[in-house]
Order: structure tokens, then sequence, then C-alpha cells
């Protein structure tokens, strides 16, 4: 009870909230059911633009929807025992602890890859169409509809990234926290955590203004 008393409210927030991580699922399978399966099918709802290689685009999107999926099944696995310990079903090492560092680094990256990438396509989208920026011809494709593109990817895409990276972000810090992460330790890392994202995204705004780098855009 002293304990929890002398966390502050993100610390008591995350410390037992698992919702993030069931909403998060949601929120991949959505996106890769309905955006990236659907664009792997031939869909074109969203889609103003011819690629170069069009098999190459399909298989790219189902690859990422794939992606996309697994990522939600871990966030699930972060709130489950089977994040902190190998299922005993498991040959040679089942009921083994995971050193918590092998789940957070990578959720982390990915977490901070999600926010910046969403952060960096909402506000360069933004200074497009307002006039301030310029956005180029997408590499990979013959023709493309930068103006409507920048709209669908205001509207849907980078929505999508920014809220998925807040939910894995939630999540990371419930399981920091449930994998026995002391609060100065957390405390810590958090701060260190937003100061990368926010780095981060600057890196991807700058490249996306001065030098458009469609990699970036999953």
């Amino acid at each position: 009870m002293l304990s929890e008393q002398k966390m502050n409210a993100f610390e008591r927030f995350t410390k037992k909230s698992v919702w993030p991580a069931y909403v998060g699922f949601i929120w991949a399978f959505m996106y890769s059911v309905f955006i990236r399966f659907y664009q792997a099918a031939g869909g074109t709802l969203g889609f103003d633009g011819q690629p170069k290689d069009l098999k190459g685009f399909h298989m790219a999107s189902y690859i990422a929807g794939l992606l996309i999926l697994f990522c939600g099944f871990v966030l699930i696995a972060l709130v489950k025992p089977l994040g902190r310990v190998v299922p005993k079903r498991v040959p040679l090492i089942g009921g083994k602890k995971i050193h918590r560092l092998l789940i957070i680094i990578p959720t982390l990256i990915c977490t901070a890859f999600l926010i910046a990438h969403g952060a960096a396509g909402i506000i360069t989208r933004a200074l497009h169409l307002v006039g301030v920026i310029k956005l180029h011809d997408f590499p990979g494709f013959v023709k493309l509809d930068v103006n409507k593109m920048a709209i669908w990817d205001l509207c849907v895409y980078e929505p999508w990234f920014f809220i998925m990276g807040i939910l894995a972000g939630l999540t990371a810090a419930y399981y920091a926290q449930a994998s026995g992460v002391s609060p100065s330790t957390f405390r810590r890392s958090t701060i260190i955590f937003l100061i990368f994202v926010f780095l981060l995204t600057s890196l991807f705004v700058s490249a996306i203004v001065f030098d458009f780098v469609a990699a970036i855009s999953i």
C-alpha cells in the first residue's frame, strides 16, 4: 500500500491496466485484415496509385499484415504468464523464467517506431496539405496522387500507427512493472524512452521533408 502511494498517476495506471494489450490486439487485427490483407487481395480503397511491381506490392502487403498481426499476439502475451515464464510443455526450457530485457527491449523499439512513424506522418502530411512542404512521388510507384494519398495517410494510416504505438507502450509499461522492474529504473527508463521517441520522430520528419524516404511508410 505504501509503495503504491509513492507511485505517480502513470505508474499506478499502467501497473493495473491490461486492457491496452487487448485493444492493441483488436487494433492490429483490424489493420491487418481490413487494410493489409485487403490490399494483398487486390483491394484499391484508399490506394490511389500504380506500383511498379504490383505482385511485389501485394506480397509486401500480405507480409506486413502477418507481422502486424503477430505484434498483436505479442501484446496479449505480455499480460499473460507466458510472457514471463516459458510454458512447461516446451521441451528443455519449459518452466524457466524469461529475462525481462529479452521482451522489453524489442517491444520498446517497435513501440518507438510506431509512435514516431505515426507522429511524423501526421505532421508531414498536414504540412503538405496546407502547402508548407511538398511531398514528392514515391519511388516505388509509376504514378501516384500524392494529395489523395496524404489525406488517406492523415486520416487512416498514420493515426493507426500512433495509436498502436501508444497501446504497445502502455502494455510494455505494465509488463515492466509486473516483471519486477524497480520504480526508480522504471522512471528513468520512461524518460529515456520519451527522449528517444522525440529524437526518432524528428529524424523521420527531417527525412521526409528534406529527402523523402518511402521506406519508412509501411
